[in-house]
Parts: structure tokens; sequence; C-alpha cells
């Protein structure tokens, strides 16, 4: 059985790929994203999951075998899709590079520049998205990880092309399956709703450590945007409520924090100075 073989199937997989993501044609089956990168991606990635559920349930045998496997799956990826001159993954499209960042896909002396080339393409388009259903998700993420929130800001807080913004002008009362708001299509698709996933955990920051279970060890790490004065969200975990303000006022960032009972916090401002807190209200500024 030979993984690297197996893995590379996955190029051939039949599927939607990045499904109704923004090119030439008329969208529906990716334009601008072999469908075989994100099933191999998505393919590496769950093997990711399902080591650390190995780990927890202390399988060593099960552990060692889908290390193995996930090692062969991420060498035959970079073989058949990463540009390595050029340092770009697939034909360059934002969700070739995106998902590749987000699932570890990518070598790490490799991860600066396959970030700038997703900006780039970015900024060149003017902040205008291309990626799809399945790739935007991924877009917002490796964004949001690398601290750019200024780009998804940019991205997203207009309505002149196909976007959120462009679909509440044409109409529309629910997210609709096409960025471009077509009527013939579904007009009722959360699956793009994956900014308000960035309205909690970037621009507010509310997270938890890596090792933290029902968010026990909470982290805090605004992501604080020009053309933005203030913003604020909160989220009830199993502790009770984590609240997060934060507004502008003069030269300083005046943020309000509360932090439920028996859990940690750790803050972490803009330049990555990082402040342990307790439980309770608090009251910073940077």
């Amino acid at each position: 059985y030979d993984t690297v073989a197996a893995a590379l199937l996955w190029t051939l997989a039949q599927g939607l790929g990045d499904w109704y993501d923004i090119g030439p044609e008329r969208p529906g089956f990716s334009q601008l994203t072999p469908k075989g990168l994100t099933a191999t991606a998505f393919y590496y990635y769950d093997l990711s999951m399902l080591q650390r559920v190995a780990a927890l349930l202390g399988k060593p045998r099960d552990l060692q075998q889908l290390q193995a496997e996930a090692k062969n799956v991420k060498t035959a990826f970079n073989k058949k899709f990463f540009n390595a001159s050029s340092q770009y993954y697939g034909t360059n499209s934002q969700t070739a590079n995106a998902i590749a960042l987000y699932m570890g896909l990518v070598p790490g002396q490799a991860r600066d520049a396959v970030l700038a080339n997703l900006i780039k393409d970015i900024e060149q388009r003017n902040y205008a998205l291309t990626a799809g259903d399945i790739g935007y998700r991924y877009v917002l993420e490796a964004l949001q990880q690398a601290g750019r929130s200024d780009i998804i800001f940019k991205m997203n807080n207009r309505d002149d092309v196909p976007g959120y913004g462009f679909q509440v002008k044409k109409g529309a009362t629910a997210l609709t399956e096409s960025w471009q708001a077509y009527p013939s299509v579904s007009n009722n698709h959360f699956m793009l709703g994956h900014l308000m996933q960035w309205f909690y955990a970037g621009l507010c920051g509310i997270g938890q450590t890596e090792n933290s279970v029902g968010f026990k060890e909470i982290e805090i790490r605004p992501q604080v945007v020009d053309g933005i004065d203030a913003a604020e969200a909160s989220y009830h975990c199993v502790y009770g409520w984590i609240r997060v303000s934060w507004k502008r006022e003069e030269k300083k960032i005046k943020l309000r924090l509360s932090i439920p009972v028996n859990t940690t916090a750790v803050v972490v401002d803009s330049k990555g100075r990082r402040v342990s807190i307790g439980s309770g209200n608090r009251d910073m500024e940077w």
C-alpha cells in the first residue's frame, strides 16, 4: 500500500473543488484552484485532527501510523502542487495559498513567501476576493493567523465587487450561494458566513490557548484595524461569559474584559506582548 500514491490519487478526485469561486466564467465548479488540491489538503487536515485524537486517547500505535501517513501526504502534496521557484501553490489562487497555509502544508521556510503571494494577489485585485464557498474561510483564517486583519477589513468593507456588501446592495436578506448574488441559485446559503467568526476571533480576539479545553485557558488577541473605532463581542463558554470590548481614545486603545470564574486568560497586544490575568473584570490600555 503506497501512501504517497494514495495521496496523489486525490489529485484525480471528482467533486466541486472551490465551489463558486470567482473566475472568468459563470460560477460553479472550481475555476481557479485544482480540485485535487483542496481534496488532498482536507485529507491531510483530517489526518492531523486524528493525530490529536489518538494522542488524547493514549493510542500510540494509531498515532504512529497517522503521523507516517500525514508525512507522506504532505510530501505528495508539495511535490504535486508547490511551485518552489515562485513560492506558491497550484495556480497561485487565493484559495490554493490560503488553504495550504492554514492546514500546515507549507514548509516552514516558505510560509512568509506564500503568505506574501496571497496578500499580493488580493492587493493586485484592489482587495477583491476570488475564493469560493470552500476556500474563503481559509483566506480569512490565514490572514487572521498572520495578524493581517487590515487586509480582511479592506476586502469586506465594500459593496462595489462581489462579496457581502455586494449581496446586500443587490437586495439579499440572507447570504446567497454566489458572491455575485445571482437570483437563480440558492439565496439562503450560510456556508459563506465565515466573516462572523472573524468578528469574534479576529477583530475582538476571543480564543483559547492551544492546549485549552472548553476555554479553560482563554487567549484574548484583538486585531485593531484602521477604519474601525470600536468593537465589542461576547461568547458564552462552559464557564460563563467571555466579554471583550475595545475603542480608540486619542492615541490609545482602551480595552475592557470580563473573564469567567475558574478560568485564566492571556491578553496579547498588537506588539505580541503577553499579560496573564485571572477571572473578573479588567480594564487595560495600549
